[in-house]
């Protein structure tokens, strides 16, 4: 049986010279390799009591839903501005080159809720960052965020400082 790291394709120098791009496309495009990162994933979640699982698109998405769907909980999706058809909390949140904002529909949360975030990649933590405010300002309780892969060179860590976060795989660049 291969290790998951052995299903991710590196390519340097993309999207620029001296960064290594991890490619989870590989990974997906093989039976074996998505299923071993799904469940990879998911033992993260034995020990974990919780209600509902968020990701953001689209790869959050990917991977938060078969985890959902096996433990027989809720998924709610994370989504770009404009994306959502009902009444939204959005959040805005800085990019390497620019920024972001996220929505989730209002009533996606429900107080006091457990939510487990899933990811496929932290780089700089952005991301999730607002997504915990926005489950934090509907009332729920972040218990546990699982990543497949994670790039410590960039620190995304940091910014979840206080929150119970693994990682199948870690780079030591970014």
């Amino acid at each position: 049986m291969k290790k998951i790291e052995e299903y991710v394709r590196s390519i340097p120098d993309f999207p620029e010279k001296g960064i290594v791009f991890r490619d989870v496309t590989s990974v997906l495009q093989d039976a074996d390799g998505l299923h071993l990162a799904i469940s990879s994933m998911q033992d993260y979640l034995k020990d974990t009591d919780f209600d509902v699982v968020v990701g953001p698109e689209s790869r959050g998405f990917i991977f938060g839903v078969p985890i959902a769907y096996n433990l027989h909980k809720a998924f709610v999706p994370v989504r770009k501005k404009g994306k959502l058809p009902c009444e939204t909390v959005e959040m805005s949140y800085d990019l390497e080159y620019g920024s972001a904002t996220i929505e989730m529909h209002k009533d996606s949360i429900k107080p006091g809720q457990k939510v487990v975030i899933i990811d496929d990649l932290i780089a700089t933590g952005g991301t999730i960052e607002a997504i915990i405010k926005l489950v934090e300002g509907l009332g729920g309780e972040v218990v546990k965020i699982v990543f497949l892969m994670e790039l410590q060179g960039l620190n995304g860590r940091d910014k979840l400082k206080g929150y119970d976060v693994e990682s199948v795989i870690c780079y030591e660049g970014k």
